[in-house]
C-alpha cells in the first residue's frame, strides 16, 4: 500500500507548516547571526589602501579627507558613498572601491589630465583630456602652456575636438592656435600665440577646416606681397562667401588708396 496516500491531510498541513517554519527559522538565524558577526569589532574598518593616480593629492590628505565621514563595517559600509567622497576631491576623477577582508578597503584613483583651461576670467576653469570641465586649483597644473578654450555650457567636449582638428593646420604654418571659442550663435573665433584673431565662422569640423585651409594657403602668398610673413597676421574673417578680408600688422592699405587720389 501507499503510505503517503493514507496520511491524512490534516497531518500533511501540520508537516508542511513545520517546514516552512524551520525554514523561516533558518533564515532568520543567519540573518542575525550575520548582523552580530558585523557588529564585531573585527570587522571595524581599520584602514584604507589608495593606489592610482595621485599626482595632485597624496594618499594620507586623500584618507584624511574621506575618512570622518566613512561609516559600517566590512559588511555593512557604503561603497557608492566611499566612491562619491574621494570623487569629491579635487583632480580626482573617477574612484573604483572595493572590500579587502576583513577589515579594509582599497580605491584605485583615475586623476583628470588636464589639457585645456576652461571659461573666461575670473571663473577660470579646467578641461580634461575627455572634454570634461573640472574645479581644480589652476595653480596646480603642471604644463607651463595650455590653451584657452571656451563656448556655451554642455559644449566643452565639440570645443576641445575642433580645437585637436584645427591646431595641426596652423601648427603647419608656424602658427600656435592659442584659444578657440564657440559663441552662443554657433561661430568659431581663433585666437593665435601672436594675437591674431580669426573669425572661422560656423559649421563642424570638416566645413571649418575646408575653410581654414583655403585660408592658409593663400596667406603666405598675400602677406609676401606686402614683404610679410604669416606671423605678421593681425586679423581674418573668413565669415565671407568667395573670400575673405584680412589685416596685417604694419601694413595700411587705405593709406595707399588715399595717396592715389592725390
Amino acid at each position: 500500500m501507499n503510505s503517503a496516500a493514507d496520511t491524512p491531510l490534516d497531518v500533511k498541513l501540520m508537516n508542511g507548516t513545520a517546514a516552512l517554519l524551520f525554514v523561516g527559522f533558518v533564515v532568520l538565524a543567519v540573518v542575525a547571526g550575520g548582523k552580530w558577526l558585523g557588529r564585531l569589532q573585527v570587522f571595524a574598518i581599520q584602514g584604507i589602501t589608495v593606489a592610482g593616480d595621485m599626482s595632485h593629492n597624496s594618499p594620507l590628505t586623500l584618507r584624511a579627507n574621506v575618512a570622518p565621514g566613512l561609516s559600517g563595517t566590512f559588511f555593512s559600509v557604503d561603497l557608492a558613498r566611499v566612491r562619491a567622497a574621494f570623487e569629491a576631491v579635487p583632480w580626482v576623477r573617477h574612484a573604483v572601491v572595493r572590500r579587502e577582508f576583513p577589515n579594509r578597503l582599497r580605491v584605485e584613483l583615475q586623476e583628470h589630465v588636464a589639457v585645456a583651461y576652461w571659461g573666461d576670467e575670473p571663473e577660470l576653469r579646467l578641461l580634461n583630456s575627455f572634454g570634461e570641465v573640472f574645479e581644480a586649483n589652476v595653480g596646480e597644473v603642471e604644463q607651463e602652456e595650455l590653451p584657452k578654450l571656451s563656448g556655451p555650457d554642455g559644449e566643452s567636449d565639440e570645443v576641445l575636438q575642433m580645437y585637436r582638428t584645427l591646431a595641426p593646420s596652423f601648427a603647419g604654418m608656424e602658427l600656435e592656435l592659442e584659444q578657440l571659442e564657440l559663441s552662443d550663435r554657433g561661430s568659431w573665433r581663433a585666437r593665435l600665440d601672436g594675437g591674431a584673431v580669426i573669425e572661422l565662422g560656423r559649421g563642424g569640423p570638416d566645413v571649418v577646416v575646408e575653410r581654414l585651409q583655403q585660408f592658409l594657403k593663400t596667406l603666405t602668398q598675400v602677406t609676401s606681397r606686402y614683404g610679410r610673413g604669416p606671423g605678421s597676421l593681425e586679423s581674418a574673417d573668413l565669415r565671407h562667401v568667395n573670400g575673405y578680408a584680412v589685416k596685417l600688422r604694419g601694413v595700411t592699405t587705405l593709406a595707399a588708396a588715399d595717396s592715389g587720389k592725390k
